[in-house]
């Protein structure tokens, strides 16, 4: 009677101690190492699959690249990095050349396909630069994929079991590729690091909410607050009806990213369509972790321009390499004619300049000003934009060219 009493009661505790974040079991997903094969090794970017959430009732695979500075043949086996997880956007994949761009900078990186396909191998150039055929190339689905990242199944299948919908699928398969990848022999397990493009930067917002094993995050463009505004995935959730909240609560980043304790870098542009700069500004109010904000006047939209952001590997560094770290930026005081954004910087910073719009309808089409701001000790003194301007911010860039910018004001 003991026996079972104590069994009982254990079971009872470890149902009590398990963590439980709407469809997500995390302490399954960080704890539970994910089975694995890999699929090729006789390149300079291996390629595997791990297992990921069951799907319409059957086991499910997903694909990934894998490189390091030891598969590059640029760091003899023993040595150690920082690891890094990459997630594509929406109509993209898994990408050879950005986990290449990552080993290049000394880091373990793995980028899955988030649509239940893999893409080509990739090529190399005579250089041995990746030629990734993620982009043109024809994709193949797997056998057992999960869900493709459709609209269907982005919103439409929200109510009733979690296990159709997308969302619930990207999130997880994230967190177990960084289960993965914290136990490869060369990564360093204590120092991830986790950054997405458009979709893959709404993932990085739930990821970075839900997996605090992370050092890092970097969601470019993606934000929530979907359901408002000039969105262009309103139209969908509104389509949910009485669903849309249910939809809400449960995927768009605005729910979860209070809860996030990871520090995070958000990317994006004044004119970004698919993610909205409203919007974006209310996602980053809404976290309450270490933050900071890059806005760039009419930054384009896409894998390559995303990732090419020299500033997103600053901000991992100072965080899993103990690097310098990106100054931080308060948020601006109009005081009579002047705009005045204190800051505090490790680094030297060499410009800062105010950008606003007097422009009005849509956000993606409003044209923007720049005019440079003065540097006067720890202080940034801007000219006070005109009375018409309904939108500025402030940005400053260190010696290192890395940018940071203020948080965005509105006016009536």
């Amino acid at each position: 009677m003991k026996v079972f009493f104590l069994t009982f009661l254990l079971s009872a505790l470890s149902h009590l101690s398990a963590e439980q974040v709407g469809p997500w079991n995390l302490d399954a997903l960080k704890s539970k190492i994910p089975a694995m094969k890999w699929v090729r090794q006789d390149q300079p970017i291996h390629s595997l699959t791990y297992n990921g959430e069951d799907y319409k009732g059957q086991k499910t695979d997903v694909f990934a690249f894998y490189a390091s500075p030891i598969t590059l043949g640029e760091a003899k086996p023993g040595a150690k990095f920082p690891g890094v997880v990459c997630i594509h956007g929406g109509g993209g994949t898994a990408f050879a050349e950005w986990v290449q761009l990552w080993a290049k900078r000394g880091y373990a990186a793995i980028a899955m396909d988030l649509n239940g396909s893999r893409p080509p191998d990739p090529e190399f150039d005579a250089e041995g630069k990746a030629i990734g055929n993620g982009h043109k190339g024809v994709r193949t689905r797997l056998p057992n994929g999960g869900p493709p990242h459709g609209h269907a199944e982005k919103f439409d299948s929200i109510g009733g079991d979690t296990s159709d919908d997308w969302p619930c699928h990207a999130a997880a398969s994230v967190m177990r590729a960084h289960t993965l990848l914290r136990t490869f022999p060369e990564v360093d397990a204590e120092h991830t690091a986790v950054t997405g493009i458009s979709w893959g930067g709404y993932t990085t917002c739930l990821v970075a909410s839900l997996d605090d094993r992370f050092k890092a995050a970097v969601p470019v463009y993606g934000c929530g607050f979907l359901h408002e505004g000039e969105s262009v995935q309103k139209p969908s959730i509104d389509k949910l009806g009485d669903r849309t909240a249910e939809w809400v609560k449960a995927y768009d980043p605005s729910s979860l990213l209070p809860r996030c304790q990871v520090p995070i870098y958000f990317v994006n542009g004044t004119n970004d369509a698919h993610y909205v700069l409203d919007s974006y500004m209310k996602t980053f109010a809404v976290v309450n972790s270490e933050k900071r904000l890059r806005i760039q006047v009419k930054m384009p939209h896409g894998h390559p321009p995303g990732w090419e952001v020299p500033d997103i590997g600053l901000f991992i560094d100072s965080k899993c390499r103990a690097a310098q770290d990106l100054p931080i930026v308060s948020k601006p005081e109009v005081m009579g004619n002047q705009i005045k954004v204190s800051f505090k910087s490790s680094t030297v910073l060499k410009k800062a300049e105010l950008n606003y719009t007097t422009d009005t309808g849509l956000r993606s089409k409003r044209n923007w000003t720049t005019v440079p701001a003065q540097i006067q000790g720890d202080t940034v003194i801007a000219p006070r934009p005109p009375q018409e301007a309904n939108t500025w911010f402030v940005s400053v860039f260190d010696e290192r060219d890395a940018r940071v910018s203020s948080e965005v004001i509105f006016s009536p």
